[in-house]
């Protein structure tokens, strides 16, 4: 990504090969106006339902946008590497595997 500032108070973000025109107040919020995508991994057992439960609240409580799902095809787990569940993963990114964060812990991993 490459940012170029001019005077019209816009930013050009180039992503991809993909050229965008965005306000600099949006800019400089960053993912603030975005929905985080939240995966939960993992074959529904307690565990994983504890994990589920943890990250709803963490949600809840910082007050941000996100698409929360639960993934229990083992292929599409496997995909992301981990070898034990439960996992989370946030916007693609594994954060956990084979544990469940504190709810504290996964709000830090929101901002």
């Amino acid at each position: 990504m490459f940012l170029l500032r001019n005077r019209l108070r816009v930013v050009l973000v180039m992503e991809k090969n993909h050229l965008q025109v965005v306000p600099v107040e949006e800019s400089v919020r960053g993912n603030r106006g975005k929905t985080m995508k939240i995966e939960i991994l993992g074959t529904g057992c307690p565990k994983c339902k504890k994990l589920e439960e943890n990250a709803r609240k963490a949600v809840e409580e910082s007050g941000k946008k996100s698409e929360l799902v639960k993934v229990t095809d083992i292929a599409k787990i496997v995909e992301y590497g981990v070898m034990s569940t439960p996992a989370l993963v946030i916007d693609g990114n594994v954060k956990s595997s084979g544990r469940i964060p504190e709810v504290k812990e996964i709000k830090g991993w929101l901002k």
